[in-house]
């Protein structure tokens, strides 16, 4: 056999072998995992981003959702991402501490008069900016998912500030959100939320600060007599990747996922909107607890008493950050 030959056949071999080896590697897997049931905002979020991809890129990717903490949960789960485990993830905004100090803003206390305001901040240029705030750590962040403003439930009437002294409340893991509850003369007591409604219900704690939807799915409204309306705080999510991962994609595909999770996240919010409405309506019919409603007075107060942790974190922060979100309450 000619050399002319055999480097023709060698040629169509390794074409060969090249096909083969696509067929082999097949579609892009993405496993989605986070840690609340299907039904929440979340959960029907991540469900619809894999449905959007199921129709839009058909055998090209394949999106694996993982609810319940089936695979990590939100304190393993970034660890497993950065070693490519999984592809997505959404924690809440607390568990980003470690990673980069300035998403610490969402935990200050009365940032946010509303959800709207919210809203118009994390779409902003500065909101933006955020999620690219750990990119030097190999992660990326690819939007913002909304559960609510928080409220505080306790075993005992919260009217003014004065009230909370001495008691204890569960908080996420966060510098911020302890020394929001050191300013009331509190006990911040940092526990995982799958303990909450045991350490409610045994009294081990006096209270906790949650969401309308988060306080009624997880019954704490029967184990806590008083929720007092505050809206002081956010309980948000970002979706993240790994950059390693997120850019080693094709472009293409790269900008049919944006797309699908834009889309995706819009359906969660307006489902998370719904939702806060719902259960907080839920909760005062089942008569179990006393929602009580500020004066406008009485919630100065409260305001005015936690309004120095901003002052302790915005060096860490960036004073520009915290001036981009108070301008979004206009």
């Amino acid at each position: 056999m000619s050399i002319r030959k055999v480097v023709q056949l060698l040629a169509v071999v390794v074409m060969v072998c090249a096909m083969a080896g696509a067929a082999v590697a097949g579609p892009i897997v993405i496993k989605f995992s986070h840690v609340v049931a299907e039904d929440t905002p979340k959960g029907l979020m991540a469900n619809k981003f894999r449905d959007l991809v199921k129709e839009r890129l058909g055998g090209k990717v394949v999106v694996e959702v993982y609810p319940n903490s089936q695979l990590f949960n939100d304190d393993k789960v970034m660890s497993a991402m950065l070693l490519g485990d999984v592809q997505l993830a959404a924690p809440a905004l607390s568990k980003f501490e470690k990673y980069t100090k300035k998403l610490q803003l969402f935990d200050l206390p009365f940032l946010f008069k509303d959800m709207d305001a919210v809203e118009r901040f994390q779409k902003s240029a500065k909101g933006k900016e955020l999620l690219n705030s750990m990119t030097d750590k190999g992660i990326l962040g690819l939007g913002y998912i909304h559960n609510g403003l928080k409220q505080l439930s306790s075993d005992k009437p919260l009217r003014v500030p004065e009230d909370a002294k001495g008691l204890k409340f569960r908080i996420m893991s966060s510098d911020v959100l302890a020394a929001q509850f050191d300013a009331l003369d509190a006990v911040p007591v940092k526990k995982p939320f799958s303990e909450v409604f045991t350490l409610l219900q045994t009294k081990a704690i006096d209270g906790q600060e949650n969401t309308w939807s988060n306080m009624y799915t997880q019954k704490f409204y029967e184990v806590q007599p008083y929720i007092t309306v505050t809206n002081h705080g956010l309980l948000d999510y970002m979706v993240v990747t790994s950059t390693e991962f997120w850019n080693g994609l094709p472009g293409d595909v790269r900008t049919v996922l944006e797309k699908c999770l834009d889309e995706a996240i819009t359906y969660g919010n307006k489902i998370s909107s719904d939702l806060q409405v719902k259960a907080r309506q839920d909760i005062a019919d089942s008569g179990r607890s006393q929602i009580i409603t500020l004066t406008p007075g009485q919630r100065e107060q409260w305001v005015e008493i936690m309004k120095p942790v901003w002052k302790k974190f915005e060096s860490e922060i960036g004073k520009d950050m915290v001036d981009a979100a108070v301008a979004s309450n206009k």
